[in-house]
């Protein structure tokens, strides 16, 4: 049959590995539509219009099981698929092309040898590092909900609230409690309020804050160390407490 790819001719065309794709073969998310005699995975058009339809969602932030759930909805278009990642791309060019004119400003200003202040490096550096992760619309909403917080309560949870209850988590999840246990569902609480307090229950600027905890190895100018397992600990507590 015309039009079947090899799971490494789509592995190599498409720059995923091949076992990203048997991994999500395993877990029934895309599953070939054809195999040789001898068990070799074959793709066609549709499998590959499902994969990228994987690979958007993926960068729009979707974990492999709510993709999996999306795909199984009756009513999901995947041109809305589509949609959403031409909306992402757009806001994600709109915060890049912010980032370059204040890069090209303080180029300019060297270049006259006018001094450029630390203030100004500083927010630069941060611009640059949170662009990756939250939407120009996120940004300006978290620059609210720092101004309608205060800076002296800003202050006391980054330097004080969130390097207490991360070492807190990280000794319980060292020592194997149970993520249900009464002690670590009082941790995954105050874990819960503060991204609540902070990201004013914005589930969006949750996933991103999320990414950024799991991604960046300092928070707010305080060592986190690797905080992907971490963090699936503390999901684990959260889930658990939702069950209850």
């Amino acid at each position: 049959m015309q039009g079947q790819w090899k799971v490494g001719e789509l592995a190599k065309r498409t720059g995923l590995t091949v076992r990203t794709l048997q991994y999500y073969d395993d877990i029934g998310l895309l599953s070939p539509s054809y195999r040789t005699q001898s068990g070799h995975r074959l793709y066609v058009w549709k499998d590959i219009a499902r994969l990228q339809q994987i690979v958007s969602l993926r960068e729009l932030g979707f974990s492999l099981e709510e993709i999996r759930d999306c795909c199984r909805r009756a009513g999901f278009s995947p041109r809305r698929v589509i949609q959403l990642h031409i909306e992402r791309l757009k806001k994600q060019i709109e915060i890049q092309s912010r980032l370059c004119g204040r890069l090209e400003s303080i180029a300019e200003r060297l270049d006259s040898a006018k001094e450029v202040s630390v203030e100004e490096l500083i927010q630069t550096i941060e611009v640059t590092r949170m662009s990756k992760y939250y939407t120009a619309e996120q940004q300006e909403e978290l620059k609210r909900r720092a101004e309608a917080i205060g800076p002296e309560r800003i202050s006391e949870v980054e330097q004080k609230a969130w390097p207490e209850l991360i070492a807190e988590v990280r000794a319980e999840m060292e020592k194997g409690t149970d993520p249900g246990s009464e002690r670590v569902q009082e941790l995954a609480k105050r874990w819960t309020n503060l991204v609540r307090e902070f990201t004013g229950g914005n589930p969006g600027i949750a996933k991103a804050a999320s990414q950024v905890w799991q991604q960046e190895e300092s928070i707010h100018g305080y060592e986190t160390g690797p905080m992907r397992e971490l963090m699936g600990y503390i999901s684990k507590a959260i889930a658990a407490s939702k069950k209850e």
